[in-house]
């Protein structure tokens, strides 16, 4: 496959798919250190509830990642979906801004991840089409820099006008609209869909788990498995307030999580590339099991500023590269319902992992809840470790 080589030896619609979740997440990630909050402290949610908006919000627009998925690849369209999901997101700021009860947020919320359900599969199908299998890792993980750039700047951005509206949430969910018009301009003028061959096929793709065979199966429940323990990171947040960290400095914490998840990306795709991905994968979840429990038993203002930098470590290590992994394994007409799939039903999960970590902080400790996710980290780590064992059993089989 020849591209043209933009960056790190990454294709133009790569790049341009990088820069607009680059804008978006600047847009994203200037309010969402602010909603736990926001809910806490001004709008009197408990922490259950927030849970429930939490998951709400993630499960019911992940529904909508399949058929946004299936529909892109029967239609062999790209970037109208990518453009509609980036516009409806943005149009989800002011409903926060003007929200005096919950249920308003809770719409917000919805409307917010409604648009990452559109946008999500044909994004990654683009990335996938525009680049080589060889640098399948990289391309992902330069994404998911991108991204996490925009999560980087959005916070520091929401530092600083912190000070200026004198901590007014409000007008800051207002002028976090200006980045999210720029990424949906930039779709517009720079992102090109692949023209696609004449083919003989003439039956378009229908919505069937029959597509996929035992290893994509496999992995997506996994990768299912972990998110139940993997719940909102506004639990993160709470715990960093409850531990000691001021309000005003929330951001500044998330912002360091941002900035080693971006940081990170780049060089763990290009290691995953060279060396394997789900080698990578794998560690990432250890890594992950390791730094929830330190969110369970941590007393100390330190220990919570690094382990939000593991956490950021965690996040690069497997975020883009579970994308590539999943690239490799699924098949050419079904990409974009693929990656529909895999982030339906990990998004999905995010619906009872935020009840069940509300409910463990609720009724019986705030530790509890870091300690479901730690266990359920430590059995994904396995099961994926037998999947990786049975697919070169399988290969040698092959081969043989």
């Amino acid at each position: 496959m020849k591209t043209e080589k933009t960056f790190f030896g990454l294709g133009k619609n790569v790049f341009f798919t990088g820069l607009v979740s680059f804008f978006m997440d600047v847009s994203s990630e200037m309010i969402y250190p602010l909603i736990p909050l926001f809910l806490a402290n001004a709008l009197g949610v408990n922490k259950s509830m927030i849970g429930l908006i939490e998951g709400i919000a993630e499960s019911t627009a992940s529904l909508l990642k399949v058929f946004s998925g299936w529909f892109s690849d029967r239609i062999e369209q790209r970037k109208s979906l990518m453009a509609i999901g980036y516009a409806i997101s943005t149009l989800s700021r002011p409903l926060m801004a003007i929200a005096a009860v919950w249920q308003q947020a809770l719409a917000s919320r919805s409307i917010d991840r409604l648009g990452k359900g559109i946008r999500t599969a044909p994004r990654d199908a683009i990335i996938a089409e525009s680049t080589p299998s060889s640098h399948l890792a990289r391309a992902f993980s330069f994404h998911r820099a991108m991204d996490t750039m925009g999560a980087v700047v959005g916070p520091a951005i929401t530092l600083f006008l912190l000070g200026i509206f004198s901590n007014d949430y409000r007008k800051i969910f207002w002028f976090s609209m200006v980045p999210g018009v720029i990424a949906v301009i930039l779709i517009i003028l720079f992102i090109q869909e692949k023209k696609k061959g004449p083919t003989p096929q003439t039956v378009r793709p229908r919505l069937s788990f029959r597509n996929f065979d035992w290893k994509v199966k496999c992995f997506i429940a996994i990768a299912t498995l972990f998110a139940l323990g993997n719940s909102s990171d506004a639990f993160l947040i709470l715990r960093a307030e409850q531990i000691g960290i001021p309000t005003v400095m929330i951001p500044a914490v998330y912002l360091l999580f941002n900035l080693v998840y971006s940081l990170s990306s780049i060089p763990a795709g290009i290691v995953a590339d060279k060396f394997g991905k789900k080698r990578i994968i794998l560690l990432g979840f250890v890594l992950f099991a390791g730094l929830y429990y330190g969110f369970a038993v941590s007393r100390t203002a330190s220990a919570i500023w690094t382990l939000f930098a593991l956490y950021g470590l965690f996040m690069g290590l497997t975020e883009g590269i579970q994308k590539a992994f999943l690239a490799t394994i699924i098949p050419l007409d079904f990409k974009a319902t693929a990656f529909g799939v895999y982030a339906a039903a990990v998004g999905t999960a995010m619906l009872p992992a935020s009840l069940i970590a509300g409910w463990l902080w609720d009724h019986l400790s705030p530790a509890a809840t870091f300690y479901f996710g730690a266990a359920t980290a430590a059995l994904s780590a396995l099961l994926f470790l037998a999947l990786i064992i049975a697919i070169r059993h399988s290969e040698r089989l092959t081969t043989a």
